[in-house]
């Protein structure tokens, strides 16, 4: 076992206060609403639009879930799909999935029909909780098809609106509906609140085993995995997170854990995602914070602006974003400093790709808080590693150290095998209790991305870094040949394989390359050689795709080719293509 004290990270920069091993509940994930409902039952936990959600009241909500799902006959370990984005029901529905002993399989609202129909086959869901929208309703009843899912339950925005402006959105046409309801498959979430209220009994979960949630992620190869995080992956990150999480304020005063009941989180990153569910949704409920979704945050004129809005109106302290979120804050308040206040902001996390340190300092001078970066993967729950939370010792251009009981190795790129020593590149392995069990119904997989070291399962993440002389990670390159477009992954052979769709399409190559005005994320982009004596333009083939695929993964530009390098067994080279897309 390795010894946690000789560890280099621990050696120069490690902040003083916090904690280099924690001790973990031996109790289910839900437990943290649970927790906090007893505690302090009155203190707000959801606004939404004017309403307000208690943490008794979702703790209670919760309960009604759990026993919906019993009653018609779910069991401890089926899946339970949620195909929401960021709304009050989201973690009434996740935890009351726990509670009944099932598993919470999160899916991106933005997936087509074709992309949900997939994680609905692969997870083996048997029922699905989907937002009441003109789009996600249709989707949601198309992909069921062919599927285990015996039931839609719908969830109406109307659901927490007050009966006022229920009735106004409707006759107004501001709500959203679903064109149509299919009578033989749909429940109502009004009918799930029907349910008994009380605590479901006698269902047994063992946290470092049994499932909380499927998590899909393309990995290496592109295909979708589900990623198998269990009860104490999850809450064991929660507890990380807070240990490493202080605020040194500027004036000089004593350094202090987030607070109690105090804290404002905004969730503007999706919940269907690990880093917006457990830092945001689950984070806040530790800490018996107010939690603001955000539905959809691009939404408002011009497109972010709801984000600030929400800032500014609901004293926000704690955001977590991703680096083209705090582009967009400081481009729209700079537009009119006088309309936005954005100082109540205390500490940021900033992650899914790298973040230029003049858009740090930046936001730090409009808000006056502190942004770190952090890195992480689904895998991992997906916090991994942290920059200390304090100008002083964080190290721009890091993602800072390993957070407790977290190890970090960088291995050799060949066998995975062979650990590296200090400043030379190779793979990023992770030890640690957040680290998944493994993809579900996958086990070569699984095989694949695991190496032992010192008794200890180390989890091989695809990306190339290495160690600095302080123990700072540096993640340096992407093994992977996925592109990060807003701090979203797109994988290349998955588009790739929807463009060879195309009856003109002879063959396809998806890149990512650097916007020109944020070359800290990516656009998708096509080159393809068409069918001979085919022609095609680039409208053409943007438009086949608007219904084949999220929009984040659409190609912003295509280029046809009569030729793309091949490997001698005849890969596509996208590094050559990429090598000299750059050049030019």
């Amino acid at each position: 076992m390795i010894n946690m004290e000789e560890q280099i990270w621990h050696k120069h920069n490690w902040p003083n206060n916090v904690k280099k091993s924690l001790e973990y509940p031996n109790e289910p994930l839900y437990k943290i609403l649970e927790n906090t409902a007893e505690k302090s039952g009155e203190l707000p936990y959801i606004i939404f639009s004017g309403t307000t959600t208690t943490y008794a009241e979702a703790n209670l909500a919760s309960n009604k879930v759990a026993n919906f799902l019993i009653q018609n006959g779910v069991k401890k370990g089926d899946k339970i799909a949620i195909f929401l984005p960021n709304t009050p029901h989201y973690p009434i529905v996740f935890f009351g999935i726990l509670k009944a002993g099932a598993v919470a399989v999160t899916c991106n609202p933005t997936y087509t029909k074709d992309e949900l129909a997939y994680q609905l086959k692969d997870s083996e869901a048997i029922y699905a909780f989907v937002f009441d929208h003109e789009r996600f309703a249709p989707a949601a009843y198309e992909a069921i098809k062919g599927t285990k899912v015996k039931k839609v339950i719908i969830c109406s925005a109307k659901d927490f609106l007050s009966k006022m402006k229920g009735i106004l959105g409707g006759l107004l046409g501001k709500v959203p509906k679903s064109p149509y309801y299919e009578d033989d498959v749909t429940f109502f979430f009004k009918d799930v609140m029907e349910a008994d209220t009380t605590k479901p009994e006698g269902i047994d979960i063992d946290p470092k085993e049994d499932l909380a949630m499927l998590i899909y992620t393309g990995g290496t190869t592109g295909v979708p995995k589900g990623v198998m995080l269990t009860h104490h992956n999850l809450y064991a990150n929660v507890l990380q997170l807070d240990e490493f999480v202080w605020i040194h304020p500027d004036d000089g005063s004593e350094p202090f854990k987030l607070r109690y009941g105090k804290e404002v989180f905004i969730g503007a990153l999706p919940w269907y995602h690990s880093y917006g569910l457990t830092l945001t949704m689950i984070g806040g409920a530790y800490k018996a914070a107010k939690v603001i979704p955000i539905p959809d945050p691009r939404a408002g004129k011009p497109p972010l602006s709801v984000v600030l809005e929400a800032i500014n109106d609901h004293k926000v302290t704690v955001l977590h974003a991703v680096p083209t979120i705090y582009a967009a804050i400081g481009s729209i308040y700079s537009q009119d400093p006088e309309k936005y206040d954005l100082t109540s902001i205390l500490g940021c996390g900033s992650g899914a790709a790298p973040l230029a340190p003049e858009l740090a300092k930046n936001f730090e001078k409009i808000t006056g808080g502190t942004v770190f970066e952090a890195y992480g993967l689904s895998e991992t729950s997906p916090l991994a590693t942290l920059n200390p939370t304090n100008k002083v010792q964080r190290k721009f251009g890091s993602v800072g150290f390993p957070v407790s009981d977290t190890y970090v190795k960088i291995v050799d790129l060949e066998t995975g095998q062979k650990e590296l020593p200090i400043g030379e590149d190779g793979e990023i392995a992770l030890a640690g209790p957040q680290i998944m069990k493994g993809y579900w119904n996958k086990p070569e997989a699984t095989t694949e991305v695991f190496r032992e070291f010192d008794d200890m399962k180390f989890f091989l993440t695809g990306d190339i870094g290495h160690i600095d002389e302080e123990g700072y990670t540096l993640v340096t390159d992407r093994k992977k040949d996925m592109v990060i477009v807003g701090g979203l992954k797109a994988y290349p052979r998955e588009i790739e394989d929807i463009l060879f769709g195309h009856p003109k399409v002879k063959l396809a190559a998806i890149l990512g390359l650097p916007k020109e005005d944020d070359p800290t994320t990516e656009y998708v982009a096509a080159f393809l050689v068409l069918n001979d004596g085919e022609t095609a333009t680039e409208e053409e083939i943007i438009e086949w795709c608007k219904d084949k695929m999220a929009g984040y993964k659409r190609p912003r530009t295509v280029q046809f080719r009569d030729e793309l390098p091949l490997s001698t067994v005849g890969k596509v080279l996208r590094r050559v293509i990429k090598e000299k897309e750059l050049e030019s």
